[in-house]
């Protein structure tokens, strides 16, 4: 991708703030098709198991939420002053998913290896289809560009290793998660499942009140026990698992 042009859109993005709101910003569909096959590149030359080092910060759900966004980098440092990993569920239910998308993918292509992105369960065209991405997508586009977006979502990788001790996904750990490499194995592009691995990496929830595993009241995955979370821990020499999904 041009270097300018994309030096371009991160400038209108980020001087999208005004005062404590931020505004709309026009970004072509030429343009944001031009991000999404840049950083689908990007993602797929990056192992699904992102393998990172600390000094980084790590950020959960936007979900839409521009103006958080732009100070969130505010209070940390804009790319490439710090490294950032975000957790997943860059869309929904904020009224503007399509520029926290676009400044996310644009940072990634402009800092590969500062800032990176995990996959979240919204970033799954059967679920944005309904939270209001696509409505959000259709309203100011077209549904092409979701399309667009769902083909580059389908490419994220959906965990990430920091300095071998701390594991972070978007949702929890799975029943059939044996081995770290089942994770680095999974192939992309891919839909996400309603069962399996790459489901519970995306949706699983830990529960103070479960031992074991159990089903999750989401319909979806499963809640897992301290005492899963211990002896995943203990099995994989691992100090600690950072998730985000939930409101803390």
């Amino acid at each position: 991708m041009d270097e300018n042009l994309l030096d371009d859109i991160i400038r209108r993005l980020l001087e999208a703030k005004n005062g404590r709101t931020t505004k709309q910003v026009h970004l072509t569909e030429a343009e944001i098709r031009q991000l999404c096959t840049a950083s689908k590149d990007v993602f797929l030359n990056q192992p699904n198991l992102l393998e990172l080092e600390a000094p980084i910060k790590i950020c959960g759900d936007i979900h839409g939420q521009f103006s958080d966004l732009l100070r969130l980098f505010e209070y940390g440092g804009y790319p490439p002053a710090a490294n950032y990993l975000f957790l997943g569920d860059y869309v929904d239910r904020g009224k503007q998913s399509i520029e926290t998308i676009c400044l996310l993918l644009a940072y990634k292509i402009k800092y590969k290896e500062n800032f990176f992105l995990l996959r979240g369960n919204h970033e799954c065209a059967s679920i944005n289809r309904i939270y209001g991405f696509y409505d959000e997508c259709k309203r100011r586009f077209n549904i092409r560009i979701w399309r667009t977006f769902t083909d580059c979502f389908n490419c994220l990788p959906v965990a990430a290793l920091i300095d071998e001790k701390i594991l972070c996904m978007h949702g929890g750990i799975s029943p059939d998660l044996a081995n770290l490499d089942q994770i680095r194995n999974i192939a992309r592009p891919v839909d996400v499942p309603d069962q399996g691995l790459l489901c519970d990496l995306l949706w699983a929830d830990p529960d103070r009140d479960v031992e074991g595993w159990e089903e999750n009241d989401r319909g979806v995955s499963y809640t897992f026990g301290a005492d899963k979370v211990a002896e995943f821990l203990q099995k994989h020499d691992l100090d600690l698992i950072c998730r985000a999904h939930q409101v803390m």
